[in-house]
């Protein structure tokens, strides 16, 4: 029995790799971070350009109250202990009637980070129905590594268009429909996807990606990630500053060296006609 999975929630994530849904925010506090969030893109000129839907945590003091959240930090340490670092967050959002679709995957096929220790959260913003294009996953999957392919294709959310080399059809597969405020858990190697938002609403939802902090990075020489509980005792990844007010000028420039060095991580070994981050 954890501080907030119970024993056989903990037995799921360890067999299945997933443990859905999670109540974590109140509706209150949902509205509030998605005014914020879309104040922040009408700022913007209606949408976040590509390198701010990543790393908003080093931004925005609300993102970062996001990522240090009691309930999640006190869930990510039943599943990996008490010294836990945040590597990412990252917006994804579709919008409403939208083709837009993410292939399935497996994300620690593109981190380059050194163990499957990883867990992935997905906090709902708005209505993560099946129909608005929910989040599915493959079972079982986050015990093997599996072949993907980089398609490109147009609608694909993902950066290089992964998808898996499998036939999907032939597996079983689970959707993991979530409403405002909840939350989702799943290991980095779970594969995973989710279909086109064919609601009247945006479906909008935040990831952040928590690790030990013996974690490290293979494919890049510098990385940076915020210690959210606990110590650090191996310094593998420079600490993010916790942003004071929105958008200041140190965490402006400390974002553009994370973004960058993102991306360079995300398209390393990718061929040459790639998109923007």
């Amino acid at each position: 029995m954890g501080k907030v999975f119970s024993a056989s929630q903990l037995e799921q994530y360890e067999t299945h790799g997933w443990v859905s849904p999670v109540d974590v925010l109140t509706q209150e506090q949902v509205h509030e971070c998605r005014t914020r969030l879309e104040a922040w893109e009408s700022s913007r000129g209606g949408s976040l350009p590509a390198h701010e839907r990543s790393g908003g945590h080093i931004l925005f003091p609300w993102i970062d109250d996001l990522m240090r959240n009691e309930t999640i930090l006190d869930a990510i340490e039943d599943l990996i202990g008490p010294d836990i670092l945040c590597w990412s967050s990252v917006f994804w959002i579709k919008e409403s009637h939208s083709p837009s679709y993410v292939g399935w995957h497996q994300d620690l096929q593109y981190w380059g980070l050194s163990n499957s220790d990883v867990v992935s959260i997905w906090i709902a913003l708005s209505d993560a129905s099946e129909a608005a294009g929910c989040m599915s996953v493959i079972p079982g999957s986050h015990k093997e590594v599996l072949g993907h392919e980089e398609t490109y294709a147009k609608d694909n959310l993902l950066s290089r268009g992964q998808e898996l080399e499998i036939d999907v059809t032939q597996h079983e597969t689970v959707s993991m429909p979530l409403k405002p405020g909840q939350v989702s858990f799943h290991n980095v190697r779970t594969a995973h996807g989710s279909g086109p938002n064919t609601t009247g609403d945006r479906r909008i939802g935040l990831s952040f990606h928590y690790m030990p902090t013996f974690t490290e990075q293979t494919l890049s020489e510098w990385d940076s990630a915020a210690l959210v509980r606990g110590e650090d005792q191996y310094n593998n990844f420079e600490h993010c500053p916790q942003p004071a007010y929105d958008l200041e000028p140190a965490a402006v420039d400390f974002h553009k060296r994370a973004a960058d060095t993102m991306r360079q991580i995300i398209y390393k070994g990718a061929r040459s006609d790639n998109r923007t981050l």
